[in-house]
């Protein structure tokens, strides 16, 4: 199970523990919110693309952000396509729902989306569709081992 995997990734830092896991459904935003008890732009989600090379990046964004297509285009070179839902779990390492970029599959690039930064805090699931942990923006970029900041969303 993913959200196996994440907590052993978390233990190697230690912070295990700050995993949360509820007995309701995080599996999409609005769920997260109400689960963990928090507005829903304090989500971190984590989405996943494939680029005209057949590499698959994830973008982090917050709850409200929507990725613009121009912005997108403008940076990686080609019109977003997200991945499709029988592709995720391979292609990842997470179902949809628990996608998280914690212990995802070698070679899947992450980065984090500017409209993160105006928390202190956010909470990026944890590879299950009922799982979650609190971070700061230091903290996120080091777990995630983010490639970059980026600006592709509007809020």
């Amino acid at each position: 199970m993913s959200v196996e995997k994440v907590k052993a990734f978390f233990k190697e830092y230690g912070i295990e523990d700050k995993i949360l896991e509820f007995e309701t459904s995080s599996a999409t935003v609005e769920l997260a919110a109400v689960a963990v008890g928090t507005k829903p732009e304090r989500i971190a989600k984590t989405l996943s693309y494939r680029l005209k090379d057949s590499s698959v990046i994830l973008i982090v964004a917050a709850g409200d952000a929507r990725v613009e297509n121009k912005k997108y285009k403008s940076l990686f070179g080609c019109k977003a396509k997200m991945l499709g839902f029988d592709e995720v779990q391979a292609e990842i390492g997470h179902s949809v729902g628990g996608v998280c970029p914690f212990a995802i599959n070698d070679g899947v690039k992450v980065y984090l989306d500017e409209s993160l930064k105006r928390f202190e805090t956010v909470f990026p699931a944890c590879g299950s569709s009922n799982s979650a942990i609190e971070l700061n923006m230091e903290e996120l970029e080091k777990y995630s081992s983010a490639i970059a900041w980026i600006d592709v969303c509007s809020y």
